[in-house]
This record gives C-alpha cells, structure tokens and sequence, in this order.
C-alpha cells in the first residue's frame, strides 16, 4: 500500500442501518431515515474515530423483490490515515449506492442477492483508492438471517485485497412488541491481507418509540490487531458502546 501505513484504509462502514433499511423500505414508495449515532463504525471498525456521525438512508422497494437505495454518512478515517501518511485530503463523506433483488424460494425463507458501491468523494489522493465494489447475497428465516459479501475490487483501499469477504450472522429476538434483543457476528477475510483478518461481536437492544422513531444501542468488540487499526492514538477496532436514535418518514 502506497499511502496507507499497516493497512489502515481497510476500514469500511456501516451496514447495520444498510441491512435494516433494505428489510424495512416501504414496498413501491421511497423510504427516507434520518439517524444519529454517537459513532459511526463498520464491522466492528470506527469510521469517525470515535466522533458521532449523521446519517442518511433513502430506500425503494418494488413489488416485484427489486430494490435500490442509498446511504450517506460524515466519516473521519481518511483523513486521520491521510495525516499520518503525511498528506492531506478533503474526504469527509461516504456514499454509498445499492440495488438488488429478494424473493422467497421457499415459505418464510427470504433470499437477497444485490450490489453494493461504497463512495468517498474527493479521495483521489488515494493510492489504491478506498472506493469499493462488494456482491452480497443473503437469506433470512424468522428471526435469525446470514449474508456473504465479496469484494469485486479493492476493499477500502488495501492492496492487492480484491476477492476479499465478509461472513455474517444477525439474530433480532423480540422481547415485548415495541423492544429487541439483536446480535450480530461477522468475519472479515482481506485477500492477501491475512494480519487484517478479524471477527466481530455486537449484543444490543433496539425499541420502537412509535411515531416513526427508534432508539436503540450495542455493544460491540472485535479480535482485531490493535497494532494494525490504531491511528493517531485510537484503536478503531477495540471494544466501544453505541448508541443512536433514528426517525423513519
């Protein structure tokens, strides 16, 4: 990696409000949520260095199971690992564009294939580029779902890392009608990367307030070399709690 000090670009987003979004847009019309995290991470990766993020989804889904959407959020971590790597960058957003298709093969058995284009404007002082192609595909049953995602390029700047995945296993478990228990484990797989390789673990509570707002919070913890995902000072992969709250129009 040209720019990146031990690989630090591999940092990612978050897929949590992209996952739930896709779950939850409104058949034939656009759905629009407007959130606030207390920090923004990815797989178990700080993509704000521990600052709070807004964030935007935009989502519509078809009868049919044809979906597309896209996502927007504040992110921090390409100019910290610019910083470090002695350059400077304007790179402050990432936006992401998504599309798909889910259908049910099978009674209470959903399947979701798609496409996945993760965005950071005016990153052109990268070499590799953070921007990044993923290919999911992903099935869900009551309250327990899986997912694969393999990139198609680069992962978020790493080199040579182009065929890299992410495994995952999500589980919402309702505890009254309004409040969840969620959990989620992943495992990131950087091709040709292998000391970045990492598993991630999230145990949280999501309740609907009603009215189109929710609040919820997770813990989250990964086995992650510190020494790799530690930039001026922070280790974006350690043991953090977040919080956030959103409003669904």
């Amino acid at each position: 990696m040209r720019y990146l000090p031990k690989a630090l670009a591999a940092a990612g987003l978050t897929l949590a409000a992209f996952s739930a979004s896709v779950t939850h847009a409104a058949e034939s019309l656009p759905s629009l949520k407007l959130s606030i995290y207390s920090e923004y991470e990815y797989r178990g990766i700080s993509q704000t260095s521990e600052k709070p993020a807004g964030q935007l989804n935009v989502d519509w889904a078809h009868s049919s199971g044809f979906y597309l959407g896209t996502f927007v959020s504040n992110i921090k971590w390409l100019k910290d690992v610019a910083e470090v790597g002695g350059f400077s960058t304007s790179a402050k957003i990432e936006w992401d564009l998504f599309g798909g298709y889910k259908f049910e093969p099978v009674k209470d058995v959903t399947v979701d294939v798609g496409y996945l284009r993760y965005e950071y404007p005016s990153s052109g002082a990268f070499n590799p580029k953070p921007n990044t192609d993923e290919i999911y595909v992903g099935a869900g049953y009551g309250p327990v779902s899986v997912k694969y995602s393999h990139a198609t390029s680069n992962l978020f700047g790493v080199a040579d890392s182009k065929g890299s995945n992410f495994i995952e296993a999500n589980v919402s478990f309702p505890l009254t009608e309004k409040l969840a228990v969620t959990g989620h484990i992943g495992h990131q797989k950087f091709k040709n990367n292998k000391p970045l390789d990492y598993t991630v673990y999230k145990i949280g509570l999501a309740y609907d307030v009603g009215g189109g707002w929710g609040v919820g919070g997770y813990v989250k913890d990964t086995d992650a070399e510190p020494a790799l995902w530690t930039v001026k000072g922070k280790d974006w992969s350690k043991s953090r709690l977040v919080a956030y709250a959103s409003y669904t129009f």
